[in-house]
C-alpha cells in the first residue's frame, strides 16, 4: 500500500498550493481599496494536478533527480479572476475573498488531516511509537 509514499507527497502540494491560494487572497483583501486593482487567484489543484499528468509517476534515476514531486504546486499560475469592477476599477468583493479564503483553509486542513492520517498508519504498520 506504501511502496512509494507519495501520498505524503502529493498531501504537501495540496498544502502548499492552499498557503499560496490563501496568500493572493490576502493580497486581494488587502488591496480591496485600491483604485485599478485587479482581483488574482490560483486554479484549484485539481487542475494544477491535470496539467502535469507525469509528475505522479515519475522515478528518479539517481540520488538527486526529482526530490518530491516538484513543481505540482509552483505550477501553477495566478490569474486575473473575472468580476465586475467598481466605479473605481477595483474588482475585489471583500464578501467572495472571505468564502474563498474559508475553502483554502479547509483544502489545507483536509491535506493536513490526510498527512497525518497516512503518517499514524505507516508508524503502526512499522511499529514506532
Amino acid at each position: 500500500m506504501y511502496e512509494n509514499l507519495t501520498i505524503f507527497q502529493l498531501s504537501g502540494n495540496v498544502a502548499e498550493h492552499a498557503g499560496r491560494r490563501q496568500a493572493l487572497l490576502a493580497q486581494n483583501v488587502a488591496n480591496a481599496d485600491t483604485p485599478g486593482y485587479r482581483a488574482v487567484d490560483l486554479p484549484n489543484f485539481k487542475e494544477t494536478l491535470q496539467n502535469a499528468p507525469n509528475a505522479a509517476r515519475m522515478r528518479a534515476s539517481r540520488p538527486t533527480h526529482l526530490q518530491g514531486l516538484p513543481g505540482i504546486s509552483s505550477a501553477a499560475q495566478s490569474f486575473e479572476r473575472p468580476g465586475e469592477p467598481d466605479p473605481n476599477g477595483n474588482t475585489v468583493a471583500l464578501d467572495n475573498e472571505m468564502m474563498l479564503a474559508v475553502e483554502a483553509k479547509r483544502q489545507h486542513d483536509r491535506a493536513l488531516a490526510i498527512y497525518r492520517s497516512a503518517l499514524n498508519i505507516l508508524r503502526t504498520s512499522i511499529q514506532v511509537r
